[in-house]
């Protein structure tokens, strides 16, 4: 669950840009964007209550950022042998990842003001790609992979609309976000059932990230899993998480 869209800029000294929507179940406590984390000073993000990670982290100083999205465990450890994935968005923008996470499988977008990377962790390989200029899109499998229906159908329009010059940069792609709900089967925005629990888009956030600093910003869904004709006004009236 969970996608991710990045555009690694062309030309050097663009920022790289993010659109990310979170999925999760709806009655599952969790906390905006903020400094949840005295341990971390100075790092923010979207905080999950019940075990106290991040599902986006963001280090402003050292311009960096990364945001998780589950995918299947391949791997036999029972429950008792794994951790919370929610440590992992923590120890990226740190510089402390393990190489191979005692957690469940995941896929993270890590963010610099140079480029992105994606870490895939299947529960037995970890696998690295550093992103090539242009936008790409992750889900649950690995980047760009056209087997992913809603990465199928919208990936080539993401391309194509591009982002807009200026602070709304995010409503080209908010846009094509819109339009994918007109089929459940491919939309970006989710409600989907697995093994009982409802999974929905709860959050957006569309972040830059870049040498002159990061900026994030995030805007709740009123419903989750349905678009919110509001959502690009309220992005644009977030809070920028800049060094000071």
């Amino acid at each position: 669950m969970c996608t991710v869209v990045v555009d690694v800029p062309r030309e050097s000294g663009e920022p790289v840009r993010i659109l990310a929507v979170r999925d999760e179940d709806r009655h599952r406590p969790w906390r905006g964007i903020g400094q949840w984390w005295p341990e971390r000073p100075g790092v923010r993000g979207v905080r999950d209550d019940r075990a106290g990670g991040a599902w986006l982290a963001v280090d402003p100083d050292a311009r960096r950022l990364a945001v998780l999205l589950n995918r299947e465990d391949l791997s036999q450890r029972a429950d008792d042998e794994v951790i919370s994935r929610g440590g992992i968005p923590l120890q990226s923008v740190a510089g402390t990842l393990a190489p191979t996470p005692a957690t469940r499988g995941f896929n993270l977008v890590e963010v610099d003001a140079a480029g992105a990377t994606v870490v895939e962790w299947d529960g037995l390989t970890v696998r690295r790609t550093r992103l090539a200029p242009g936008t790409h899109m992750i889900a649950h499998h690995g980047p760009d992979d056209p087997a992913t229906p809603r990465i199928g159908r919208w990936l080539a329009e993401f391309r194509r609309v591009g982002v807009a010059p200026g602070a709304g940069w995010w409503a080209p792609w908010l846009e094509v976000v819109a339009a994918s709900t007109a089929d459940p089967s491919t939309s970006v925005l989710r409600r989907d059932e697995h093994d009982g629990l409802v999974l929905e888009s709860l959050l957006v956030c569309a972040a830059s990230v870049g040498a002159d600093g990061v900026d994030v910003r995030e805007a709740a869904l009123s419903e989750p899993g349905e678009w919110d004709d509001t959502l690009a006004d309220r992005l644009r009236a977030g809070i920028p998480a800049r060094p000071q």
